[in-house]
């Protein structure tokens, strides 16, 4: 595709959806209240490959639109409409700083002194190197990093034909990106950082650090001092009862403990505080078990006359969007994984 036809497409976007390219920037609700943002709809055009294409338009990932449509096929076809899930409930943690919930691959970042939190999809470590749960900070910010593969990166790529050079200098080659953020956890062996192969934005391939896409690891590391509070969780159940008494629950699917884990139907551990919430309200409770058995991604209106799990589409607020896509590397698979070309 010409550069002109592509320009044209991403400003088209960026007219309908202002956060199409950068973080999605969210108010921070009132009275405490942890419901922000509003799904959207998408039709699928001509010109989409695939579902990191279309992810990326929305600052979203292939992971999350496979839970939001998990009917989808993984190249949709054009005509297909999609549920975009931009609406979600803040992670039960302080509103400060990072945070990291790696069930559903986003970092969450609350800007100081501003009422609002930026929202960006990420990558995490694969099974068996999996980035780990904590409470820690940033230590280190370097612009225009080079790369030292660790012994153990260098000892699995040698096992599979490839000898890693001992230093990458930087550059666009740097699996690095033009950007990372050392934390302070252990040796300092943790980053958040760019990444020269943007489609494992949104998957579990890393050796545990975290990856951006270019533009939000520029757009977070202008952002973000030294020292910041950086904390990661693993919430895959997040739920809450807003100040207007309306209760929500939104599930994602746990992160595997192997590589052929069915992580659609792999047992969830939820808090007591879960029970409780849903404990005075029959159909609350309907509810719950049903959005625990769909784990669709996003929030689900529970209890009263709320809005039942398999109707919520029907709360989506919908866009057509008529621009080319430019064409994409990489597939999604059905059982919900992403392969690289």
């Amino acid at each position: 595709m010409k550069r002109a036809s592509l320009i044209a497409a991403s400003l088209f976007t960026a007219a309908l959806f202002p956060h199409a390219a950068l973080a999605v920037d969210y108010p921070l609700p009132a009275n405490g209240g942890r419901l922000i943002g509003q799904n959207q709809s998408y039709i699928v055009q001509e010109g989409d490959r695939n579902l990191q294409s279309i992810a990326r338009r929305f600052n979203s990932s292939a992971f999350l639109l496979l839970e939001a449509n998990n009917t989808v096929a993984p190249q949709p076809m054009p005509g297909t409409q999609l549920l975009i899930p931009t609406q979600l409930i803040l992670p039960d943690t302080p509103r400060e700083g990072i945070v990291v919930n790696l069930a559903e691959l986003r970092l969450y970042y609350y800007p100081p002194g501003k009422n609002m939190v930026q929202v960006y999809p990420i990558g995490i470590g694969q099974v068996g190197l999996e980035t780990p749960v904590m409470v820690t900070r940033i230590s280190q910010k370097i612009p225009n990093p080079t790369w030292t593969p660790p012994a153990g990166i260098r000892a699995r790529s040698l096992a599979k034909g490839i000898e890693l050079p001992k230093v990458v200098p930087a550059g666009p080659g740097n699996p690095l990106g033009r950007y990372a953020m050392r934390l302070a956890k252990g040796n300092g062996e943790y980053l958040i950082h760019g990444t020269s192969a943007p489609d494992s934005v949104g998957l579990r391939v890393s050796s545990g650090c975290i990856r951006m896409n270019a533009d939000d690891i520029q757009a977070l590391f202008a952002s973000v001092p030294w020292g910041t509070r950086v904390e990661i969780i693993n919430q895959p159940v997040k739920f809450t009862q807003e100040p207007d008494g309306k209760r929500y629950v939104e599930v994602h699917r746990p992160l595997s403990q192997q590589d052929e884990q069915n992580t659609q139907t792999a047992p969830l551990t939820l808090p007591a505080s879960f029970t409780t919430f849903v404990s005075d309200d029959p159909l609350a409770k309907q509810q719950a078990d049903a959005a625990l058995t769909r784990r669709a991604g996003y929030p689900v209106a529970v209890g009263g006359d709320a809005t039942a799990p398999g109707r919520a589409a029907q709360q989506v607020q919908s866009a057509k969007v008529n621009a080319e896509s430019g064409a994409e590397e990489g597939s999604v698979t059905a059982s919900g994984t992403v392969q690289l070309q």
